[in-house]
């Protein structure tokens, strides 16, 4: 396959045969997201064009995956992307740890979303010293149900931070007041509609004991940390003595490493979905776990046209 970008253009060749054969093409998500989506869209449209039996996407971070639910007047990107995937010819998914697992239902082909967190536990396991004495942490309530099966899988305590300090995706305007209220409007005669009490969120507090313990805090993406850096000096407040963060992917954007080196957090864990080797040479505290094993072996199987059972053994839903 050659490259050739002319007048900020990408143009893909094919320069043997792929007629029959299952192609997988491998996509990380750099910094330049929608320059990514796009070659791999025209990689797949000239997959399909040169008449490849199967053409599967092994896209470790899926991108959009944020954007799965309607915000405002906003779109659903996700279900956009996975209609544009379908259409350039892709068949066949394999990533990691979605956002929702919801957004499978995006799609119309079939979609393998593996899941690292066998492999982060065991970097629990080997590499924290001390670990039973550590509590899990959920930075929000949305995180509890990871936080949780992490625990159960640890035998180790739940803890949850909860209150005012938090921002959640489940708070923002999501467009049902559309459109905006205007001064003086009149309703339909006889209609009464109840008022909406607005929310407030009580005091910060944290539900569970981790006084004298190690924190450890799951997510599924560490982004912008500024939640992770606040959930940590919280932690510090109520005694805890060594604090950990552990998400899937690490995009780490904007001033990421700089924070986490000024921040009470002794070490941020995060597998390589997503390329992060500029940031882990800015803050040493950036620890890295290998998954490609899990990927190496869902390529295989579904070449030879294996169960991939296996690769799911154990694993629950909330993972």
């Amino acid at each position: 396959m050659q490259w050739q970008c002319t007048e900020c253009e990408t143009r893909v060749e094919i320069k043997e045969s792929v007629r029959g054969q299952d192609i997988f093409i491998i996509q990380t998500i750099p910094r330049d997201v929608n320059t990514a989506v796009m070659e791999l869209l025209i990689m797949a449209y000239a997959l399909k064009t040169a008449c490849a039996r199967n053409i599967i996407g092994v896209i470790p971070y899926f991108p959009y995956s944020k954007q799965s639910k309607m915000r405002k007047r906003g779109s659903i990107v996700c279900k956009l992307l996975a209609s544009m995937l379908a259409k350039a010819g892709l068949t066949h998914i394999i990533t990691m740890d979605l956002h929702q697992k919801e957004i499978q239902g995006f799609f119309s082909f079939p979609v393998d979303n593996l899941r690292a967190s066998p492999f982060l536990l065991q970097y629990i396991q080997e590499e924290i010293p001390n670990y039973r004495n550590a509590v899990i942490v959920a930075k929000s309530p949305d995180a509890a149900k990871r936080a949780q099966s992490y625990a159960e899988r640890l035998r180790l305590g739940l803890a949850v931070i909860h209150g005012e300090a938090q921002c959640t995706e489940l708070d923002m305007d999501d467009g049902r007041h559309s459109p905006p209220m205007v001064k003086n409007a009149t309703l339909h005669p006889g209609l009464e509609l109840p008022l909406m009490m607005a929310k407030e969120k009580p005091p910060i507090t944290v539900v569970g004991d981790v006084g004298g313990r190690i924190a450890i805090i799951v997510d599924d993406i560490i982004d912008d940390v500024e939640s992770f850096v606040a959930a940590a000096e919280i932690l510090k407040e109520r005694g805890a003595y060594k604090i950990y963060v552990m998400a899937t992917h690490g995009i780490l954007s904007a001033e990421a490493p700089r924070l986490i080196e000024e921040s009470s957090i002794d070490e941020v864990v995060v597998t390589n979905t997503v390329p992060h080797e500029v940031q882990k040479l800015q803050c040493p505290k950036i620890k890295t776990v290998d998954i490609s094993l899990i990927l190496s072996e869902a390529i295989r199987r579904i070449h030879n046209g294996e169960s991939m059972a296996y690769l799911f053994r154990n694993i629950t839903v909330d993972d």
